[in-house]
């Protein structure tokens, strides 16, 4: 039979280097498509191949407006921000870190694997704030691991890193509906996604699947229709992730790391940084410069169009 479900919107990723010969896949904000869910930014990095003296980190940088979301498949990343936390990330775990009015993070290759030949891979996704909290005193939550709820469904391996889904709640605290989850389906499988959210989008991680019946290549990302689910299926075994929640309240303006409803506020953001008011990160000593002269209020790949 075939099915009469509408098509999803494919999204294609493009080759950012976010320097040193680190490259990311970028998926949002896309020119089709700014948004899915609260989430306004998502980049795939890896699987990259890390080795003693080698240098991918990322160093200080401020952000407003948002929360960065990491998620790690392999590897490991020291994360260490304005407010003094430091937090190795391993895979399974999520880190959130809300910007509100304004944090400075770094990410950087732990101390106890210099030496050390591993493998990165994972995901950092943004999540703007509700225009309520968007000035939010800026604030760092780790969840483990083995905080995550796992739970098999319809014969699949599914892990709800956010939100709620199949009756399994994210200890991860969010301000607006928000749904992440990280689902293994197996060589042959099948997967019924329900309208956990009004927007949702899935992301091929490692291999080609289809939504409902129509093929989604690896590293591309099949934005559902706004209210419906989908059929999901792979041939071969696939990870895959599911993103989504409640619409923005409003459209978004993205300028390099800074994220807010109002532009002047991005430019407030620019200011402020370039004259070092954000904050410090215990122990770190390098300043990254504004991009760009003169710094103005822009979207980073496509033009002025809000998100």
């Amino acid at each position: 039979m075939t099915d009469t479900r509408p098509d999803p919107q494919l999204l294609h990723p493009h080759d950012k280097d976010l320097g040193g010969g680190f490259k990311v896949r970028r998926l949002l904000p896309a020119a089709q498509r700014r948004s899915v869910g609260p989430f306004v930014f998502f980049d795939h990095f890896g699987p990259a191949t890390e080795e003693p003296g080698g240098e991918h980190d990322v160093r200080p940088h401020p952000h407003i407006g948002l929360s960065t979301v990491t998620y790690l498949f392999k590897g490991a990343m020291m994360h260490r921000d304005s407010l003094g936390s430091v937090q190795e990330i391993l895979p399974g775990a999520i880190n959130w870190m809300t910007a509100g009015r304004g944090i400075v993070h770094s990410e950087r290759k732990p101390e106890r694997l210099k030496a050390d030949t591993y493998v990165n891979h994972g995901l950092q996704l943004w999540a703007a704030l509700p225009q309520a909290h968007e000035e939010a005193e800026p604030a760092f939550e780790h969840t483990p691991a083995e905080a995550i709820p796992e739970l098999v469904e319809q014969g699949v391996d599914v892990r709800v890193l956010v939100g709620e889904a199949f009756g399994a709640r994210s200890p991860v605290k969010t301000l607006s509906q928000t749904v992440y989850l990280d689902i293994a389906l197996p060589a042959g499988g099948r997967f019924e996604l329900p309208v956990l959210a009004p927007e949702l989008a899935v992301y091929a991680v490692d291999a080609d699947i289809a939504v409902n019946g129509e093929q989604v290549e690896a590293h591309t990302m099949a934005v559902l229709p706004d209210g419906h689910g989908a059929v999901l299926t792979a041939a071969a075994a696939a990870r895959l992730v599911v993103i989504g929640g409640e619409p923005l309240d409003g459209p978004r303006y993205i300028t390099w790391n800074f994220v807010s409803s109002r532009r002047e506020r991005i430019l407030e953001a620019g200011a402020d940084w370039a004259a070092q008011r954000m904050g410090h990160v215990p122990g770190e000593t390098e300043f990254i410069p504004l991009p760009g002269k003169p710094f103005g209020v822009r979207e980073p790949d496509t033009g002025t169009t809000p998100v």
